[in-house]
């Protein structure tokens, strides 16, 4: 899992008033990308309990790759996890790649991800948001191509 260079960035942050002071506050990339682990970890190993640290658990989970809307809440998202064979149950090589990492402020952040659960090789758009303390994935909008390894 490692961020392709030059790709993660922060955006600069303004005070709410306009008048273009950026804030102190360092963007959190390595909280970001803990929960991202626990995320790819998660998916590679079909393992629910590192999905549900990784995800809050009113976050949803969307994709409309074959032209209609799939739209899960974590109620729904986890049994599927559950359910099918873990990547690298099946000896399958790890793809993660973290492509961007952005903040839109000290509490609020967006992911771009590639992984693979073969055939399908999914690009994801990860939303977080720091609550209570800790990073957690509320939003992943999804595509993913179906193609040989």
């Amino acid at each position: 899992m490692s961020a392709a260079p030059g790709r993660s960035q922060a955006s600069s942050h303004r005070s709410p008033q306009g008048e273009g002071i950026p804030t102190t506050a360092a963007p959190d990339f390595s909280g970001v990308t803990a929960v991202l682990g626990d995320y790819f970890a998660g998916l590679r190993h079909s393992d629910t309990a590192r999905l549900k640290r990784a995800f809050h658990p009113e976050a949803h989970y969307f994709c409309a790759t074959d032209g209609t809307l799939l739209h899960l809440d974590m109620a729904r998202y986890f049994p599927v996890v559950e359910q099918r064979p873990s990547p690298a149950s099946q000896g399958h090589p790890p793809t993660d790649r973290i492509l961007a990492i952005e903040f839109a402020g000290p509490v609020t952040a967006f992911a771009k991800l590639e992984c693979s659960i073969p055939p399908k090789f999914f690009t994801d758009f990860l939303v977080l948001l720091k609550l209570d303390g800790r990073w957690q994935i509320v939003s992943k909008v999804f595509h993913y191509e179906t193609r040989q390894e």
